[in-house]
């Protein structure tokens, strides 16, 4: 048996969280499981601690606030999140990061949750799970302000050039690849970029809903992208890393667990 953790499905998403139990149980059938469930703003974080309780060893969440929402962050934010994140479900600080590809946040507010965020994650000694689009610069900079003190992080949807992923490397960041290497529109330079990532600093993860792998055939009838489809990611990868399918899902499955901490939540 060939074993998966996605490590980014966003299962509160208005897309997903009515078919929840049929999402976890279809992923599982494909031998992805657990799931990582991603906490994008308090609230929502709250919701993703509620639907873990519901689904133990199946489901782990993250809880923090992604940069879309940096604009609430606010003087009662940080203990907050310093709450929810003692609960036994979560397994890492974020999503947090820097997107300056759509700015929903203005960028000041966006760079101040971050630090937070991560201030936060050196504090409680937790894995901080981040983003960064458009960015790179200003992200990388504070990562390496904290980067000390953290003792994991990843960043996940790894969409950058070689000079980026360079960098993410010598922080000793872990890289998370979506179904975005399946994308011959938009993916070919990651495609080309992901035999450079070493064998422990790589996970994958479907981001479900968005990111459909485009290249899956047959084509699946929805647009709606799944957990249960995160083994047609890896067999992606391991092509184009011209490596065996079985060693690389092992390598993506062993780092996931040992950053989410997951043998101690057996």
């Amino acid at each position: 048996m060939i074993q998966h953790i996605d490590i980014a499905v966003n299962l509160l998403s208005a897309n997903l969280i009515d078919n929840c139990h049929d999402i976890i149980q279809q992923a599982a059938k494909q031998d992805v499981s657990p799931l990582i469930v991603i906490g994008s703003e308090l609230e929502e974080s709250a919701q993703a601690i509620n639907v873990c309780q519901q689904y133990p060893q199946q489901l782990f969440c993250t809880t923090g606030v992604h940069p879309h929402y940096a604009r609430h962050w606010n003087e009662h934010s940080a203990e907050t999140l310093k709450q929810l994140a003692k609960h036994p479900t979560v397994v890492a600080i974020g999503e947090c990061g820097l997107d300056y590809n759509r700015d929903f946040s203005p960028r000041d507010q966006q760079r101040h949750a971050f630090a937070q965020q991560l201030d936060i994650a050196c504090e409680l000694n937790m894995p901080v799970y981040m983003h960064c689009r458009d960015a790179h610069d200003d992200f990388i900079d504070i990562v390496n302000r904290y980067r000390q003190d953290l003792p994991k992080a990843v960043l996940h949807c790894f969409t950058g050039n070689k000079a980026e992923l360079d960098a993410c490397l010598a922080a000793d960041l872990y890289i998370g690849i979506t179904g975005w290497i399946c994308d011959e529109r938009r993916g070919q330079s990651l495609a080309e970029l992901v035999k450079y990532i070493p064998n422990n600093r790589l996970m994958a993860e479907t981001d479900a809903p968005y990111l459909l792998p485009r290249s899956m055939r047959p084509k699946p009838k929805s647009s709606k992208n799944l957990p249960e489809y995160l083994p047609y990611i890896v067999q992606t990868m391991a092509k184009l890393r011209q490596q065996e399918y079985a060693e690389l899902a092992g390598h993506c499955y062993q780092n996931s667990v040992d950053f989410f901490n997951l043998s101690s939540h057996g």
